[in-house]
């Protein structure tokens, strides 16, 4: 399940020491080289790399880059070919520079990173030796009762959010009280009832909250979802779950997109024009709600957020939800060979493998999601990406500008055709 650090995900805490390791002409250069970060958010490491560039007179080309942990006792694995991180790990490399995203955090990431490259010399391969230490924590609220009160269902309590990152010097902390959201101290004392629940995140990090908690009982409201991020492709379908419990009977509950500018309240997505007919809400069990979108768009990517409503109390809808990415495949096509690179924002598996099309028809071989084969400019390339297709592009060179520009011109001349021919029609 995310986080460029879209807007939501950076790291807590970067301490930033550079790190260079080598001898003759051989380097690898992380930084920083230790990181904090929170639950659920999601993390870049990067680092920059040198080799000689001619070896007992062979020139030296980097075939290979790939991140693992040092954790790994035998030969290293390649993180994006790890079970463990499926779908979670993408690689950005150019210009002697690699940077490592890794989404939807969680505690099992807490490990050491290190980088390698391999070039095409028999002893032409570098690690660095020290790698990126990457901590993970998550956020948690620690109540304490003071006293009772006047009523049996009810306490003064005092409540502490807790991380184990290092503080940054001046950190504020936001608190969701029955899913409203309210600024404050680390701490604070209140009274709480039955009803209540309680979570807490550091500011910066509202989107990835601890889990809600009851201070006075434990039949309070709440609600927990399954995914913080899910990231699918345009025309397929999603579902996105979440567990809730209510201290009285629920009259109304539904599912809603978070507050956007062309979108300034909460509508039942079941009501919800935009949705008609493209979206179902399951309970397959008590307590449990699962909203099934299907033919996404490129439109639907949002924050979904569950809420319900009772006599005497209610899950307010400013406590974050699903974020969910919705994305298509493209061809970018670069200069430098020049070279096709079919891109996705999702990666659904360790190794994903791609199929590319020249005219619309397969080049066999082909499963990288480089394309380095000569490129005419006469043709037009595509590729595929777990069976999503992207659309077909041509190598950008003169000629096929003249292409692009002359079918352009088509369009333009058939749209003036046709607002003459209307215009014409208005004035008989």
């Amino acid at each position: 399940m995310s986080v460029t650090a879209a807007a939501s995900g950076f790291v807590v805490l970067l301490l930033t020491v550079t790190v260079v390791q080598g001898a003759d002409g051989w380097r690898v250069r992380c930084t920083p080289t230790q990181i904090c970060a929170v639950k659920g958010s999601k993390v870049q490491i990067r680092c920059s790399y040198w080799h000689p560039s001619r070896i007992d007179g062979l020139d030296v080309a980097v075939e290979q880059t790939y991140w693992f942990t040092k954790g790994q006792d035998s030969e290293p694995v390649d993180l994006r070919a790890a079970s463990e991180y499926t779908g979670r790990v993408q690689y950005h490399c150019g210009n002697k520079a690699c940077t490592l995203t890794i989404t939807d955090l969680r505690d099992s990431d807490s490990d050491v990173y290190q980088f390698r490259f391999i070039t095409n010399q028999p002893t032409g391969r570098f690690t660095g030796s020290t790698g990126v230490s990457l901590s993970v924590t998550g956020v948690q609220v620690i109540s304490t009762e003071l006293s009772d009160c006047r009523r049996e269902d009810c306490s003064r309590s005092r409540v502490e959010c807790q991380t184990s990152c290092p503080p940054t010097p001046s950190p504020s902390y936001i608190w969701y009280k029955n899913g409203q959201k309210t600024t404050g101290e680390k701490s604070y004392s209140a009274y709480f009832y039955s009803k209540d629940s309680i979570s807490c995140a550091v500011r910066g990090h509202e989107d990835f909250p601890s889990a809600p908690v009851c201070v006075h009982g434990n039949s309070c409201d709440r609600v927990n979802y399954i995914d913080r991020n899910i990231c699918a492709f345009k025309g397929s379908s999603v579902d996105i779950s979440c567990s809730y419990s209510s201290h009285y009977d629920p009259i109304t509950k539904f599912w809603f997109v978070a507050e956007q500018l062309y979108r300034p309240r909460a509508v039942d997505l079941l009501k919800d024009p935009e949705f008609t007919h493209r979206v179902q809400v399951l309970e397959p069990e008590r307590g449990r709600s699962t909203l099934r979108i299907m033919n996404l768009r490129l439109s639907d990517s949002a924050q979904y957020r569950f809420t319900f409503k009772s006599q005497r109390s209610e899950w307010k809808r400013s406590f974050p939800g699903t974020t969910l990415t919705v994305t298509d495949v493209q061809v970018i096509w670069s200069p430098i060979g020049p070279t096709l690179t079919c891109h996705s924002s999702c990666l659904l598996s360790g190794r994903p493998s791609f199929v590319w099309y020249k005219n619309g028809t397969e080049i066999h071989g082909e499963t990288s999601p480089t394309f380095r084969g000569f490129l005419h400019p006469e043709n037009s390339y595509s590729c595929a990406y777990e069976l999503h297709h992207s659309s077909p592009v041509c190598e950008l060179t003169p000629k096929c500008l003249v292409w692009k520009l002359e079918r352009l011109s088509l369009v333009i001349f058939y749209i003036l055709i046709i607002v003459k021919k209307k215009s014409k029609f208005k004035c008989m």
